[in-house]
């Protein structure tokens, strides 16, 4: 394919669209790299990136800078999802309206990917949500594999994302929720009194990511030093990063390298 043809493609395609699958999964934007998602759900175009890791100007040393990615996102999904995920968000309905808190205000939306559910949670109610999840008789989802980490630079008031994936060992399922929160504003509950392993994981995604954790018995950085400015794995991070030594030679950060373009 030509790089006239994939320019044309991302063009088609401008970060904040709302666009249906099936437009999305034409033929322009699936030669330009973008997310097949089949026919679902709804998806939004959050960025399209030009060149390998989306590096711009001099610092590609890849020697891919012609390549054109539109970055997708699922959006909501419509009933019914399909398999045991409907009886899960009906007992989560069920529970959260009883508590008064109700579904609607705590659930922002219900995404079915690739076989797979994602619950996007409000952040003051991810506390309550977490709980529902693990004591629920219905649900039981008992076991947490922790926290993780995601930086979306251009999906502007949601940038950080914390993803939780939870397990029902009682009825052998799987399930991600998933709390957005702006970059100006970084907090959001800490869920160590739901599920104690996300202690070190919380921990993790604030050294990292720069997400803080209230209500965290001890929130401070676990890999990088203390006094390490930023948090290493966003997106808008230095790509170069530190100089290498390695035995007596210094090996230059890869944006600070020769291009070959």
């Amino acid at each position: 394919m030509t790089d006239e043809k994939k320019i044309d493609a991302a063009d088609a395609v401008k970060p904040g669209d709302a666009t249906t699958a099936a437009q999305a999964t034409s033929e322009a934007a699936l030669e330009a790299g973008g997310q097949n998602v089949g026919t679902r759900t709804p998806i939004e175009i959050v960025d399209v990136r030009k060149g390998l890791f989306g590096v711009t100007g001099s610092g590609d040393t890849s020697g891919y800078g012609g390549l054109v990615s539109p970055i997708a996102l699922p959006g909501p999904s419509e009933r019914p999802y399909g398999g045991w995920f409907d009886e899960v968000v009906d007992i989560l309905t069920e529970v959260l309206d009883e508590s008064g808190t109700g579904f609607a205000n705590a659930v922002e939306s219900v995404v079915i990917d690739r076989d797979e559910i994602t619950l996007h949670v409000a952040r003051e109610h991810v506390v309550e949500v977490a709980q529902a999840l693990r004591d629920d008789q219905d649900l039981r989802f008992e076991l947490s594999l922790g926290v993780s980490g995601v930086h979306y630079p251009h999906e502007a008031g949601r940038e950080l994302h914390a993803v939780y994936h939870v397990v029902s060992v009682t009825h052998s399922r799987r399930l991600r929720f998933e709390v957005a929160v702006p970059d100006a504003d970084p907090h959001l509950p800490s869920t160590v009194s739901v599920y104690p392993a996300n202690d070190w994981h919380e921990r993790e995604t604030y050294d990292f990511f720069g997400l803080i954790f209230d209500g965290h018995p001890a929130l401070a950085r676990i890999e990088m030093p203390d006094d390490w400015p930023g948090h290493p794995q966003r997106k808008d991070y230095p790509l170069g990063g530190i100089p290498v030594e390695y035995k007596g030679a210094t090996v230059p950060p890869p944006d600070q390298r020769r291009s070959y373009r």
